[in-house]
């Protein structure tokens, strides 16, 4: 089987690749921006075409996390990256596309979110407006499945700005976990995701729009002392404002009537994983940024217009 994934560098196609290595033999394709410019119409024609594509995995976009919280002009950028894609939908055998849980608008609190209820209003920001044409679009196609994520985290992610994985490295180094708002989110460790994503290859979607999570909240002051739990160093973690901001989480059930018992990898044994991870990589990191630690003077910002 001959599987594209785009962005091919990005957290979760280079979970995807390792992940396809080690279980099956497909022939996978997964260019680099500079082998292939998916904003090239004519060039993903001739990739997709030219190289026999069966099922494409399309995790490319820009924008979408603190790092990008400034991006501006996205959305016709994405959305010409997805119809590339999209077009080809009667070439191969399905497409399985990404959605977010910023389809809801994160300009208000999205708890316990059903698929179906991004139908109830638009996103103010980019990201989220872009991600919503997405959806409403494959919701019409045939051959093309909408996976919503809300928080996957998880091993090669950024550690500059992404919660767990800053506040991991931050314990290593012996630094304070510094939260600005506490929150609660519907964090999926990356194994369980790969797993859920390896499900809509192996079978056939009832439904076009998924929420690939837990189901199940945590807010970042109970990750933090998760961290401090598994450390042998007890970082200070300072909460900056009080209150709570916007919730994030989903309702899971659609998925979880397909796939039936689907044991998830609990926060805990997740962050042990990572935090191996990190502690062996712990030279390789950039230990000013994250002394600077930047990304929290705009983190509030992601929850506005």
């Amino acid at each position: 089987m001959n599987i594209f994934i785009t962005g091919a560098n990005g957290f979760i196609s280079s979970h995807l690749k390792e992940y396809f290595q080690h279980e099956y033999s497909y022939t996978l394709f997964c260019p680099s921006r500079s082998e292939l410019d998916l904003y090239n119409e004519k060039e993903v024609d001739n990739y997709i075409l030219g190289n026999k594509i069966d099922i494409i995995i399309h995790t490319a976009n820009r924008g979408g996390g603190r790092d990008t919280v400034d991006m501006k002009n996205s959305t016709e950028y994405n959305l010409r990256l997805f119809f590339n894609i999209a077009k080809h939908e009667k070439n191969v055998q399905k497409i399985i596309s990404f959605g977010s849980g910023a389809e809801y608008g994160k300009h208000k609190p999205i708890v316990d979110a059903k698929e179906d209820d991004y139908l109830a209003t638009l996103p103010l920001d980019e990201y989220g407006f872009y991600k919503a044409i997405t959806s409403h679009y494959i919701e019409k196609t045939d051959r093309i499945v909408q996976l919503r994520i809300f928080g996957a985290y998880g091993e090669y992610e950024n550690y500059r700005y992404k919660f767990i994985s800053n506040a991991i490295v931050k314990n290593l180094l012996h630094l304070p976990i510094t939260i600005n708002k506490n929150v609660f989110f519907d964090y999926i460790y990356i194994d369980d995701l790969l797993k859920m994503i390896d499900f809509f290859i192996q079978n056939e979607a009832k439904d076009k729009i998924y929420n690939l999570s837990t189901g199940q909240r945590i807010d970042l002051i109970a990750l933090s002392n998760i961290i401090n739990e598994v450390s042998d160093f007890k970082s200070e973690i300072r909460l900056l404002h009080e209150g709570l901001n916007n919730e994030y989480t989903s309702n899971n059930e659609r998925i979880l009537s397909e796939m039936g018992n689907f044991e998830f990898t609990s926060h805990k044994n997740a962050i042990i994983k990572m935090r191996d991870y990190f502690k062996h990589n712990l030279d390789k990191l950039d230990a000013e940024v994250i002394k600077e630690d930047r990304y929290l003077k705009v983190i509030d910002t992601m929850w506005k217009e």
